[in-house]
């Protein structure tokens, strides 16, 4: 590399020179061998094929890739694989609004992606990458539904289900954004009753909740809050209340037993079984004003239903039921506001305490009694909420509550609960807003749930041995969305005639949620290539559980909590032994432009491919990682990929003028060759890199590659010169920590320095503890605030030697002058403080 140097920085030159290299090298390929060298398993949540890569794409994959290429050059074998998340909506509906197959669709957008993957040179293992649309992988989807299965973790029911009316599919409830249209459409959501499968997600609800804690250094804390807040436990009580004409009991969930003295109605969901039952056996007038609510209650999201807002409305159910604390008859209604999956569908209503429950007591003229009494901050009684309107939510003390009164909130609370167990009547109880996750979805594009219908309503689970179950082509077949899934149309492929018994059986015609697909793909690329088992146990348990996790924090409640759910079933199951999936977890910002999000529809788009064909990979990835911590949001409009690329031209080209130089020999680490100064900054870099990296502080790394650029071109322009080994060791350094942010100009750097590629796999090297060790420090001196003079001093100077330095200098004198000093303080080895005032 010597004898024909070039000019200049060429991006262009340099990735021509180096992709076909590392395409011959393989360097990021992990065997199954052992090296004696400790693991890391970093891994960015897989892409989904919708086009090809944007800048969120670009971000996201620099930042994993840091993380990938930090823990090689600190001596790790590290496993970093990519696949991709390829079944799913958008490419049917995208191939449904081109009228192509979803299968050319999406993996010509693979390919696209692969292409671009390529240039932009993220480091990853080639060797194991992975498709979810392809039968390979799909047929362990069903292999894991099997296991479910067995362990009755999957079953099939009916019940009111999200709908989205635009892609007419049902959605889990995490797929329902918080204004109650679809996360995939836009849609607004509405209710639907069908017989749908579920994974039974709140079997695993306290563990979910509880493991937590443990991620608390590691993982962002808005995440960890976003999942307790979606699986939502509450404590309380189960009390079981009579319905008049009624022989089971109907048990009502409340953190508040307390209360139980002033529930004077009960409200059940319009859309829960209860109600119809119950209108059912209700007058004919009854049957049609509920039938007429139950049809708009439909029509309405949920998050509409809960509004406090909104003005309550319900229809009376033509019965009562019995409070069971004190006997009391009382009218029970149907009300949108109650939403049929909480609890059991009902709830027992104490208008004075609760608003919702006022507003409604209120219109329809039902009692409200007070059983708390609550203060305000004068101990004055608040109104009585019948005439104010405002329900006292406070805590206080029971009244009008028999063996209660007297009591706090917590006493009544604990003493109800013994009231109710000692009557059989209830029990403490803890509810979640956690709902079972709903898997089955009524589109093409997905994996085929393994199981088989007879004509009398019994299942049978598909044997694993005649796994996969594979799509049919989609020739022929109805792929607009119409309520009922396309493969319905398939009947040669539905239909199954059972060998034993002769039997017509049916195949499920549903295909699978795709987050199923990503819940466990992790796990896949340890065994990409094996046909016989989904992965393989040993690996897993050299490799897991993920050491270090990136991606979006979009994913904070669906797929991370579903994939935690699915690693502590393979954990129960006996296939792992861990139970949470990652360790760390990094999420990175938004990629904007003037503020706004990147839209193509709103011309505010910066294109990927064109960034890296006019600046190259290196310098787009250099400007995403110095653009600021990685979990704020980049503005475009405020970043410079030129000032990246003219940085990267002045790191590359002191490694010439150091080949230029002749060959030469690192520096020694004793201290005792070349220029002593660069030497210390060289590995003060070095001892402060790791760390600010593992904070995930990449843009402080850029700022002081740049430092030490600047640094080192000032060695070589001064009285230095190039052929120092201190100059050497600069640039090594430089080049191996480069390599991290800007792959391309690392390796042409590393192969100027004489080395053989690559430099992502040379281990970086320990910095001498005698370099660390400054001898001067630079004192700051302040006068009344302001800064007045900085003193190089020896690094061991003494307080008494420090402050006569700050005293005779002419700044500090000047300053001074006219003034009595009124306090000195020192602070070696940063700051001396003088406070004065006039003489």
């Amino acid at each position: 590399m010597t004898e024909q140097l070039s000019d200049s920085y060429d991006f262009r030159a340099i990735q021509d020179r180096w992709l076909p290299v590392w395409d011959e090298l393989r360097p990021f390929e992990v065997g199954s061998e052992e090296t004696g060298r400790p693991r890391k398993y970093v891994l960015d949540m897989f892409p989904y094929p919708s086009g090809d890569l944007h800048m969120g794409h670009a971000e996201a994959f620099c930042f994993g890739d840091v993380l990938a290429r930090y823990w090689r050059g600190r001596g790790y074998d590290v496993l970093h694989p990519i696949g991709w998340d390829s079944f799913g909506l958008p490419a049917e509906n995208a191939a449904i609004k081109r009228g192509v197959d979803p299968r050319e669709w999406t993996y010509a957008n693979i390919d696209q992606q692969k292409s671009s993957f390529r240039l932009y040179a993220p480091s990853f293992d080639w060797s194991r990458v992975l498709h979810t649309s392809d039968p390979e992988y799909y047929r362990w989807n069903q292999w894991l539904f099997l296991k479910m299965y067995e362990k009755g973790l999957a079953y099939r029911k009916a019940s009111w289900v999200n709908w989205d009316p635009e892609d007419q599919t049902v959605l889990a409830n995490e797929q329902v954004l918080p204004d109650g249209t679809s996360e995939r459409s836009g849609a607004m959501v509405v209710k639907k009753k069908l017989t749908q499968w579920y994974f039974r997600i709140t079997d695993y609800a306290d563990r979910l909740l509880d493991d937590l804690d443990a991620l608390e250094d590691t993982w962002p804390s808005k995440v960890l809050n976003m999942q307790r807040n979606w699986i939502g436990r509450s404590r309380g009580a189960e009390v079981e209340f009579e319905i008049e004409g009624r022989d089971a009991r109907v048990p009502v969930f409340t953190t508040r037993p307390d209360t139980l003295h002033g529930a004077t109605f009960m409200v059940v969901a319009p859309d829960s079984d209860l109600a119809a039952e119950l209108a059912a056996g209700a007058s004919e007038e009854v049957r049609a004003q509920f039938q007429s609510y139950l049809e708009q209650a439909q029509q309405q999201s949920e998050i509409e239903r809960q509004s406090a807002d909104r003005e309550k409305t319900g229809v009376f159910l033509d019965h009562f039921a019995v409070n069971p604390v004190n006997g009391e008859r009382i009218p029970v209604w149907a009300a949108d506001y109650v939403l049929a999956d909480y609890g059991h569908g009902a709830i027992m209503a104490v208008p004075a305490h609760d608003q919702r429950d006022l507003d409604f007591a209120r219109k329809y003229d039902l009692p409200v009694r007070v059983v708390l009494d609550v203060r305000d901050a004068d101990g004055e009684t608040l109104p009585d909420p019948a005439e104010s309107g405002i329900a006292l939510t406070g805590d206080g003390t029971l009244v009008n509550s028999g063996e209660l009164d007297g009591l706090s909130k917590t006493d009544a609370i604990g003493r109800a609960i013994e009231v109710l167990e000692g009557r059989g009547t209830g029990r403490a109880s803890t509810t979640y807003r956690l709902r079972d996750w709903l898997i089955s979805r009524q589109r093409y594009w997905g994996t085929p749930i393994p199981i088989l219908h007879g004509a009398d309503g019994s299942m049978r689970p598909v044997a694993e041995t005649e796994l996969p179950v594979e799509l049919p082509p989609s020739a022929g077949l109805d792929l607009k969305p119409k309520g009922t899934s396309p493969l319905g149309g398939a009947t040669k492929w539905a239909t199954v005639t059972d060998p034993a018994t002769g039997e017509t059986l049916s195949r499920d015609p549903d295909t699978m949620d795709t987050f199923v697909d990503s819940s466990w793909y992790y796990l896949r690329f340890l065994a990409a290539n094996d046909g016989t088992q989904a992965f393989d146990p040993e690996q897993a348990k050299q490799w897991g559980p993920i050491d270090q996790y990136a991606g979006g924090v979009e994913h904070a409640i669906l797929h991370l909590l579903y994939s935690r759910f699915i690693t502590k079933v393979l954990h129960d199951l006996g296939y792992l032994d861990f139970e949470e999936p990652f360790t760390a977890l990094l999420n990175q910002g938004m990629v904007l432009l003037d503020g706004a999000k990147m839209s193509k529809s709103k011309g505010n788009l910066v294109e990927f491919a064109s960034e890296l064909r006019d600046h190259g990979a290196d310098a787009l990835r250099v400007t995403l990682a110095f653009a600021g911590p990685p979990e704020d949001d980049i503005d475009w409009a405020d970043v410079s990929v030129q000032g990246s690329a003219k940085f990267l031209a002045r790191a590359w080209r002191i490694a010439r003028d150091v080949a230029e130089a002749g060959e030469g020999d690192s520096a020694s680490h004793d201290g005792s060759s070349g220029d002593v100064a660069l030497r210390r900054h060289t590995h003060r870099l070095l001892a402060d890199a790791p760390g600010l990296v593992e904070a995930y502080k990449f843009n402080v790394v850029v700022a002081r590659l740049m430092e030490q650029v600047n640094v080192t071109r000032k060695a070589i322009d001064g009285a230095t010169g190039s052929a120092d080994p201190a100059v050497r060791e600069s640039a090594e350094a430089i080049a191996m920590i480069l390599s991290l942010f800007a792959p391309y100009a690392a390796e042409d750097m590393w192969a100027m320095l004489g080395h053989e590629p690559t430099v992502a796999l040379a281990v970086w090297p320990e910095p001498d503890p005698a370099l660390l060790v400054e001898d001067e420090i630079t004192l700051v001196v302040q006068v009344d605030g302001k800064v007045r003079d900085r003193l190089t001093l020896p690094a061991s100077v003494s307080e008494a030697d420090a402050e006569a330095a700050a005293r005779a200098s002419e700044s500090v004198q000047r300053a001074l002058e006219g003034r009595e000093v009124v306090k000195f303080i020192v602070r070696v080895p940063k700051i001396i403080s003088i406070a004065s005032k006039p003489a």
